[in-house]
């Protein structure tokens, strides 16, 4: 492996020191539009084949190019946003990443990305069995291979989401950043949980640290950021240049303007009123039917709009409601009927996040 750092010309935009981090399924454009207005600094579009993309422009024209769909940006998002291609062979990788940083692929509408995101993170079995995602942590030299070919196709800046390992015997995250970064990665983030522990608690922080100390690009950190205090933290403890939020934003896209006001030494905001929470929602169905048609819409955006009536009094019930609407009007009839318990809906109540914090109580 050659030690050489081919660094990329392209700066990365400084909003990467506060990420929303890529979730299949749920950082589509609605969620990355409401985490934006909410003070998230930037955002990776859900994970998408490159073998996929790459087939599928090589298909008729004729053809739908729904892949393609997956790496839209709406120009009313107003913050930068990355694409992310998931793969384990470099030349599907580097011809999607040209075709994505060119936006040079059939289906393409929107705004461009910012930079392009190589997922080597993902856990599940469908993708690792494969030798994607995660698995490419157990080989170094196949990661300086992958995104050496993924620079050299690729006019964006490049980025890595990698998890600290492949297991705890084999924690290296460090080892693979840095065969990244000689490969020309721009920044890399580090998921402070291996493969192994999928999503379970108990992220080990440290490793981001190391990670911060074995390379000269910029490292965010990732992993159990469910408050404002976890992120100047993670930021004190490790040094990392930024951290990227995850779970915590389903239903809290807050959460980013609280994390933005502590890490810049200024008052923590008040917790978002009923009506705020409403109106949020609301936002968010009206532009995933608005993007996807009604009956995708309803569908894809019910396990965000459920995430925020987690932890208000008296909300099992419509959050099974909402489940069951199969129209926009039905789900937003639902939330207005919840959130029209709270008189006046200006005051804050109490409100338990899926993490168990009380958003008054912080």
């Amino acid at each position: 492996m050659s030690d050489k750092a081919i660094h990329r010309s392209v700066p990365l935009p400084a909003g990467i020191r506060l990420t929303l981090a890529p979730m299949a399924g749920v950082t589509d454009s609605p969620m990355r539009t409401v985490c934006g207005a909410c003070g998230a600094g930037y955002a990776v579009t859900e994970m998408i084949s490159a073998k996929a993309l790459v087939y599928e422009q090589r298909s008729h024209a004729g053809a739908p190019a729904k892949t393609a769909t997956l790496a839209y940006i709406d120009p009313d998002e107003k913050i930068p946003v990355a694409v992310q291609i998931f793969g384990s062979e470099p030349d599907f990788m580097a011809d999607a990443a040209e075709l994505i940083s060119n936006s040079s692929y059939r289906g393409f509408s929107g705004a461009a990305p910012a930079a392009v995101d190589i997922n080597m993170g993902c856990p599940v079995k469908k993708v690792v069995s494969n030798g994607e995602g995660s698995a490419l942590m157990k080989d170094p030299e196949k990661i300086y291979s992958i995104v050496s070919a993924v620079c050299g196709s690729s006019s964006l800046p490049v980025t890595v989401k990698m998890r600290s390992g492949w297991n705890g015997e084999h924690v290296n995250a460090p080892e693979c950043a840095v065969a990244a970064e000689a490969a020309g990665a721009a920044a890399v983030c580090v998921h402070a949980r291996t493969r192994e522990q999928f999503y379970r608690p108990g992220a080990d922080i440290s490793v981001i640290g190391e990670t911060k100390a074995a390379v000269k690009i910029p490292v965010i950190g990732n992993g159990d950021i469910d408050s404002p205090e976890a992120a100047e933290f993670m930021l004190r403890q490790t040094g990392c240049d930024g951290i990227a939020i995850a779970r915590a934003a389903i239903g809290d896209p807050w959460i980013f303007s609280s994390v933005r006001a502590m890490t810049e030494g200024r008052p923590l905001p008040p917790p978002p009123a009923p009506r705020d929470i409403l109106d949020t929602a609301l936002l968010q169905l009206r532009l995933s039917v608005k993007l996807k048609g009604e009956r995708r819409g309803v569908a894809e955006v019910k396990f965000s709009l459920s995430h925020y009536l987690k932890g208000l009094p008296g909300s099992a019930a419509a959050r099974r409601d909402i489940m069951s609407a199969t129209s926009e009007d039905a789900t937003a009839d639902v939330l207005r009927g919840f959130f029209g318990q709270f008189a006046g809906g200006d005051t804050a109540v109490r409100r338990i996040t899926p993490y168990g914090l009380s958003e008054t109580e912080k």
